[in-house]
């Protein structure tokens, strides 16, 4: 039997699936990194980063003094003092600063006759390579950590470090790196879970509104019913009717637009009918375990929207439920509601021990659902220990509810 003739090109190497996966599973992994975006708001300067640079020069400049052993003192002191001012922007331009400390470092060498610079104040280096990992993209961490090898092995091959403290210099290295990043995902997943209690707050807040959406549709089912049935004999209560029903819809186009603006999930809303400021005085009494329970309403609540008495009962039942929880040793909690033409307060306190080292995360999300909701309908919740002992909540709500 004849051959294959020459020119016949070998057989194309078979490929495993799983082979290809891999591969494609890495490129994705890599491409991901290298399009790591920023955090988002990173801290700029702050009175501690100048008191970092206040105390890191007169350091830099006493080691220039005291260390007699220091090659090249002036420049190794000018040098190390100059680069500390470089951790003032290392949070919003971490590339930069680190890409000006590795080039100055590695030039120093030529006004010190090859000598490198090697101040103890210059450990401040590793707080630069850590925002890096912190606050940088990852194109940023990616070239700074490609520059910092380079560094590294531009240092080797000049001499000025041997084997030994090669391996010192990348275990310093990637100890930064590896804090900055785990400081990074912690904030990813802290800055989720808060989304996440928005969310839910903002969906909770749709549902309310909801109601007040059924009732207006309601009332003008009503109207227009009663407008039919004495339009033949009474054509003025039918022109009442339908002025009713003008401004019912008004008011339910109003509470629809401020659902779409809250709404930002996609899940079927509950339909259950929502709270109400009336709905406090299921709080008040004495609890089987824990402190009792004090509410007192005052003022006119009569046409309050639905969305603000549903948010005034919420917090302070969300108020009510962290005191139980964290004021330790507390024998009474207050609930009071007041409201005036403008505006409708809340005021939910308690006379709890330890307020100094209660926090607001102390208390879990729920003070964050607090203060997202009364944000959303343009009021203001703040939290806090009282002057003496216990702990107070305090919400200040828009009595026409207008959504943000």
């Amino acid at each position: 039997m004849a051959g294959p003739p020459p020119h016949a090109r070998p057989a194309a190497r078979a490929i495993t699936p799983g082979r290809v996966s891999y591969d494609e599973g890495v490129r994705g992994l890599l491409r991901s990194l290298w399009n790591e975006p920023r955090p988002p708001n990173p801290p700029r300067r702050v009175w501690r980063d100048w008191a970092l640079v206040g105390v890191l020069v007169p350091v830099a400049v006493l080691e220039g003094i005291l260390r007699p052993d220091l090659p090249w003192r002036a420049v190794s002191v000018v040098v190390t003092a100059g680069l500390v001012f470089t951790l003032l922007w290392r949070r919003t331009r971490p590339l930069p600063m680190v890409l000006i400390i590795f080039v100055v470092t590695s030039l120093a060498p030529l006004f010190t006759g090859g000598a490198p610079v090697e101040t103890y104040t210059m450990v401040y280096v590793l707080v630069a390579l850590y925002a890096l990992f912190r606050w940088g993209s990852g194109r940023e961490t990616a070239i700074g950590f490609a520059i910092m090898v380079a560094s590294v092995v531009i240092s080797v091959a000049a001499g000025r470090l041997d084997a030994a403290d090669l391996v010192g210099a990348f275990a310093v290295m990637f100890s930064s790196f590896a804090l900055g990043v785990a400081f990074r995902f912690r904030a990813r997943d802290r800055m989720r879970e808060l989304d996440q209690v928005k969310l839910l707050e903002r969906e909770q807040l749709a549902r309310d509104l909801h109601d007040t959406v059924a009732h207006h549709v309601s009332a003008m089912a009503i109207r227009a019913q009663a407008g039919l049935a004495t339009a033949a004999t009474h054509p003025g209560a039918a022109t009442d009717a339908l002025r009713v029903i003008e401004a019912e819809a008004s008011r339910t186009l109003a509470e629809m637009r401020a659902m779409v603006r809250v709404l930002r999930r996609h899940d079927p809303a509950e339909l259950a009918p929502g709270k109400h400021i009336a709905d406090l005085e299921q709080l008040a009494g004495q609890a089987r375990v824990g402190p009792s329970v004090d509410v007192d309403i005052r003022g006119d609540l009569e046409g309050l929207p639905p969305s603000v008495g549903a948010a005034i009962y919420r917090i302070a039942q969300e108020s009510v439920t962290n005191a139980r929880r964290h004021a330790r040793h507390a024998t009474r909690i207050e609930v009071s509601v007041a409201a005036d033409d403008t505006s409708v307060r809340l005021r939910v306190s308690d006379d709890g021990d330890g307020s100094s080292t209660r926090t607001i995360s102390s208390a879990g999300y729920g003070v964050i659902g607090m203060i997202e909701r009364a944000g959303l309908l343009g009021g203001t919740c703040e939290a806090g220990p009282n002057p003496g002992r216990g702990w107070t909540v305090t919400a200040v709500l828009p009595r026409t509810g207008a959504v943000t």
